[in-house]
């Protein structure tokens, strides 16, 4: 079992950046699929960016594309979620998991086990 916590957000103005951290226990971290998504007050948690075992395949949603990098360094057991250009409407506490093998390729948060507490993000406008 993979356990994660979460790291990395704050408070930042509209226009700045933000790093998240995921960091994992567990030897088996390298050899599964990882995803980010997030949750607003009121709203259901909705994906944001996933990344491949090995880190060549990466996904985002369209309302992160282009500001939004998900990186992995396998040995050190940590995934990342580099945010720029970051808008109000990016607010919410940000979750990290592991996917499930069974749904590979799977942006839904059913198809994915062992997530971390969540870290909160507030852009400020």
């Amino acid at each position: 079992q993979v356990q994660l916590v979460e790291s990395g957000g704050g408070l930042v103005q509209a226009g700045g950046s933000l790093r998240l951290s995921c960091a994992a226990s567990g030897r088996t971290f390298s050899t599964y699929a990882m995803g980010w998504f997030r949750q607003a007050p009121g709203k259901e948690r909705e994906f944001v960016s996933r990344i491949s075992w090995s880190g060549g395949s990466t996904y985002y949603s369209d309302s992160v594309k282009g500001r939004f990098t998900i990186s992995r360094d396998n040995a050190k057991n940590t995934m990342y979620l580099q945010m720029n250009s970051l808008k109000p409407e990016d607010t919410a506490v940000y979750y990290c998991a592991v996917q499930n093998p069974a749904y590979s390729g799977s942006i839904s948060p059913g198809h994915y086990n062992c997530w971390g507490q969540g870290t909160q993000v507030t852009v400020s406008s």
